[in-house]
């Protein structure tokens, strides 16, 4: 025996089915070579019969075309017809030439020629081939073309004839000279006695294939002849294929195709216009072509790759040279039948060795189902399926050994499997402690046990204690890392200790557990982490009141699965623990974010820390619900994660804008308020018109004369920096006159002696250098917008692409022009700085979608992008309607509406009362800026006053109207 094949073993069924399917396969491949061979040889002799036959056949039609059109010959040359010797002697005769015409259906034209020249024809007419060459009349049947020499003219006609030989009209055509003593045929019938038969050649007028047939008078002084077509001879080829591939032809001496199975292959145009037969080679038909040069008989070749059986046929014809039938059929078609029986025999054989190998699978294997069962079970095992107990018994002792060995240890895998599960699939730390307790002390039958966690100092403290069946509150001593017990002992050594304890060692230790009765078996297992450092121990209580020790309930194999059980715990515990750990470092990361952008402007507040809790009592409320439209809503403990994050992150992005954007209490402030610089100007305005006073009393002028004056211009002056200074505020709306106040005021000039271009940022200097530098001195706007005021938006400004962004973008940056900031309408920001406002949730949702959520936490962005959206679809940033939004976003909305309403940590404004509160947010439910029912919720379910109560000043605190409230609002908890 071969080496490799040396440790091959099968089953018995195995080598029994072979054996069956061996035989069947043996005994069926003899019997199907054996008739394929002869099915094979006997149909390819049946299809040299065959093509024999057809070349009879088509012998015998081709005999019977030339023969009938012969005899028709033969009686015109013999009529009065072919003796007459002018037109209307020949017309008399047309009777009679149609009735020749009409007796052989192959036949087109009868015509006759003498050796005056004279030339005579009647073919049938059609009109859909010949209408263009002899544009005929209407209800033509019959064309009769007719040439007359004498005197030395030659005059050539048309005459038309309808069906019933009446004459339909005649037309002298002057271009046509045919002489037929020029014509092969003419001169082939003067050569013969009997009927001459030209070569098939293409008919001018009708584009026909076919061959004239001629006779001389007796007196040999003219000529009559009759055209006759092979398109039959076409047709009979078509139908005698013998396979769907099968190609059939008929060539003359020089390989021109006469007739085919596909007519439009006969003919072929020539490069002058003309047409003429196709060569055999032309017809794409390879095998063809071959046959053409081969000799009479059939004969097996092959082309185009295949195998072909071909005739080669002579179809000899009176009066002619002989025509050539060349037939050929591939091989694979010819044999399609012994295929298809041979097929069929091979399906008898599979079917057979279905039945038969089955049966003798099912035979042997009556002889080793034990064998059989457990391999079954073993698979079993390996697929990691438990659900049925292992029940195979046998009369043989190895093998029912064997079944019970396997049971036993299908029931531990099993057991190691499910708890390692179990402790996987929990994500509470607390829970798993439990968790652990329970399945280990119900796998080792012990009384009880407890957890102990090793802290980072070392000390073992208990974290969860069971006692039958009973989880215990307990306050169990902490061991220390030196302590002489078997839990530190385990810790130390790296491996498990079993120790016996009497009553008093178990009342010291562990007698806030039970009151023991009797000496306890104590099993302490390290549970240690991948690196082999001890997480914790897992401690067994085992009752030992026989005195035999552990060996009576929990034997060694039992303490070698908890010991392996342990890994797993120790793996759960580590995973949970750094789960747990670093959850606590994200939340503490995700507070100092929130409490940063608080703490980054008083405007603000708490803002970031408050929004969160209103969101999750709104959400809390929401899961209460049990009527209305948020009967269904839950979150599940995941979806309660991704909320209190997207809650506390939600405003993340405002650590991009900028501090005076936040803090701009002033239209004019910056960094600082500019309001210093025009109140400056103003004061230089003063001086300067103090200055003219004074020189003018200098100069002698009347000081009494020019002081109210003087009085005059520095109250305007006072009067228009008041005005300024109040438009600076912006606490109320800018209507259009004082607009055009502002713009009488900036029209005043002031005098600058030293340059702006001095002492500045490399930034400013770069701005103001779009615009040159005037001469000193220079006088200048009182308030002006300069170019240099103007901040350029550049590309990492815009929108970002691919998160679904739709808002108006300002084309600045910013616009810091002094007339421009304070005739802003309403409040004290620009478009371009409330853009920019508003830009810090589309920095938010940058921000966070840049974040790796794991899964259950992707909808994070989500949530906290969408607290500005409208449900009407006109908020921002995305524009996101009602129907776009998850229903945690919109709390987060209102949660953020209300709690900017009534914050009262905000320097540039006062809380505002609840009652106050409640009323702009039922307005903005109304108009769609909130979801309706969601609101109706925070009103109905008391969040908002619980809120109150929580976080707004007494005097905040007011009654609110709720029925007002909720007039058109939503459907209502109790709605239905």
């Amino acid at each position: 025996m071969p080496p490799a094949l040396q440790n091959v073993r099968y089953p018995l069924h195995i080598h029994i089915a072979w054996l069956f399917l061996a035989l069947i396969v043996t005994f069926s491949s003899i019997s199907i070579i054996y008739h394929d061979r002869q099915a094979s040889r006997m149909i390819l002799a049946d299809s040299r019969v065959l093509f024999s036959r057809i070349g009879e056949q088509t012998e015998q039609r081709v005999s019977a075309l030339y023969g009938g059109s012969g005899t028709v010959v033969r009686l015109l040359a013999r009529h009065d017809f072919a003796r007459a010797t002018t037109l209307e002697q020949r017309l008399q005769s047309l009777p009679y030439l149609t009735q020749a015409l009409a007796s052989q259906p192959a036949q087109s034209a009868i015509y006759a020629g003498n050796d005056q020249g004279d030339f005579f024809l009647l073919r049938r007419y059609d009109p859909a081939t010949m209408d263009d060459r002899f544009k005929a009349p209407p209800q033509t049947g019959f064309v009769v073309q007719s040439v007359e020499r004498g005197s030395g003219t030659v005059r050539g006609r048309y005459l038309f004839f309808d069906a019933a030989l009446r004459r339909l009209g005649e037309r002298d055509e002057a271009q046509y000279l045919f002489d037929p003593r020029q014509r092969p045929w003419y001169a082939a019938a003067l050569r013969m006695d009997d009927v001459a038969a030209t070569a098939p050649y293409v008919f001018f007028t009708t584009r026909e294939v076919g061959t004239t047939l001629a006779r001389r008078t007796p007196d040999g002084r003219a000529v009559v002849a009759v055209d006759i077509t092979l398109d039959a001879l076409s047709d009979a080829l078509a139908r005698d294929k013998v396979t769907p591939g099968a190609a059939l032809a008929l060539i003359d001496a020089e390989s021109q195709v006469v007739a085919y199975g596909d007519p439009t292959k006969v003919v072929r145009r020539n490069p002058d216009g003309g047409f003429s037969l196709s060569q055999v080679g032309g017809l794409g038909v390879p095998v063809l072509a071959q046959l053409a040069s081969a000799r009479p008989g059939t004969q097996r070749l092959t082309a185009a790759g295949r195998s072909w059986q071909g005739y080669v046929g002579l179809l000899p014809v009176s009066g002619g040279a002989n025509l050539r039938l060349v037939l050929a059929a591939p091989e694979d078609e010819l044999l399609a039948d012994a295929r298809r029986l041979r097929r069929q025999t091979m399906l008898i054989a599979v079917a057979l060795a279905a039945v038969m190998v089955p049966l003798a699978i099912l035979l042997s294997r009556l002889a080793s189902r034990p064998i059989v069962a457990l391999t079954d079970e073993a698979r079993e095992i390996q697929a990691l399926r438990f659900a049925s107990p292992l029940k195979v018994r046998s009369f043989v002792s190895e093998i029912d050994e064997l079944a019970q060995s396997m049971g036993g240890m299908k029931s531990t895998i099993h057991q190691f499997l499910h708890i390692g599960s179990a402790l996987a699939s929990e994500h509470n730390f607390e829970r798993l402690l439990a968790r652990i307790l329970r399945e280990t002390v119900g796998l080792a039958g012990a009384e009880g046990g407890v957890v102990y966690l090793r802290e980072p100092d070392g000390r073992l403290t208990p974290a969860h204690a069971r006692w039958h069946d009973r989880t215990l509150e307990t306050s169990l001593p902490v061991l220390a890392p030196d302590e002489d017990h078997p839990v530190a002992q385990a810790v130390r050594d790296g491996h498990s200790v079993h120790v016996t304890h009497g009553l008093a060692n178990l009342a010291e230790w562990y007698g806030p557990l039970a009151d023991f009765e009797a000496a306890m078996t104590l099993i302490a297992i390290p549970l240690t982490d991948r690196h082999g450092v001890a997480v914790g121990v897992l401690l067994l209580l085992e009752d030992d009141r026989d005195g035999q020790g552990i060996k009576r309930k929990v034997g060694r194999e039992l303490v070698a699965l908890v010991e392996a059980v342990s890994g797993s715990a120790a793996a759960a515990l580590q995973t949970q623990r750094l789960l747990a750990e670093q959850k606590a470092l994200l939340e503490a990361f995700i507070q100092l974010v929130a409490g940063a952008i608080d703490a980054k402007s008083p405007y603000t507040g708490g803002h970031c820390q408050r929004v969160p809790v209103l969101t999750k009592m709104l959400a809390e409320a929401g899961v209460r619900a049990d009527h209305g439209p948020l009967r269904d809503f839950t979150l599940n403990e995941e979806q309660w994660e991704a909320l209190h994050i997207a809650a506390w992150l939600h405003d993340c992005g405002k650590v991009t804008t900028p501090e005076y954007v936040v803090d701009k209490a002033t239209k004019l402030e910056t960094l600082y308020d500019r309001i210093h610089e025009v109140r400056m100007r103003f004061e230089l305005l003063k001086r300067d018109a103090e200055l003219n006073y004074w020189r003018a009393v200098a100069g002698g002028a009347d000081d009494a004369a020019l002081r109210p004056a003087l009085d005059a211009e520095l109250a305007a002056l006072d009067d228009d920096f008041a005005f300024v200074a109040a438009c600076n505020e912006g606490g109320e709306a800018m209507a259009p006159e004082n607009v055009d106040r502002l713009r009488a005021i900036a029209a005043r000039t002031w005098r600058r002696t030293l340059s702006d271009r001095i002492g500045i940022s490399h930034e400013e200097r770069q701005r103001k250098a779009a615009t040159p530098e005037p001469a000193l001195p220079v006088y200048e706007p009182l308030l002006a917008d300069r170019p240099e005021h103007l901040f350029a938006r550049g590309p990492r400004d815009h929108l970002p692409e691919g998160h679904g962004f739709d808002m108006a973008v300002p084309e600045h940056l910013y616009n810091r022009g002094e007339l421009y900031n304070l005739s802003v309408r309403r409040g004290t920001l620009t478009a371009e700085e409330r853009y920019k406002i508003n830009e810090h949730i589309v920095q938010t949702i940058v921000m966070l979608e840049k974040l790796p959520f794991p899964r259950h936490l992707m909808q994070v962005p989500e949530l906290a992008g969408g607290h500005h959206e409208k449900m009407d679809g006109t908020g921002y940033p995305r524009r996101l309607t009602r129907a776009q939004m998850s229903i945690p976003a919109r709390m987060m909305a209102i949660a953020d509406i209300f709690e900017a309403l009534t914050a009262i940590d905000r320097p540039y404004k006062e809380g505002k009362k609840l009652s106050e509160a409640v009323a702009i947010m039922a307005r903005m439910a109304r108009e769609a800026h909130v979801d309706p029912d969601l609101f109706r919720l925070f009103i109905e379910s008391g969040v908002y006053r619980d809120y109150a109560v929580a976080y707004l000043q007494p005097g905040q605190i007011d009654e609110v109207d709720e029925t007002a409230a909720l007039a058109g609002v939503g459907e209502g908890l109790n709605g239905g």
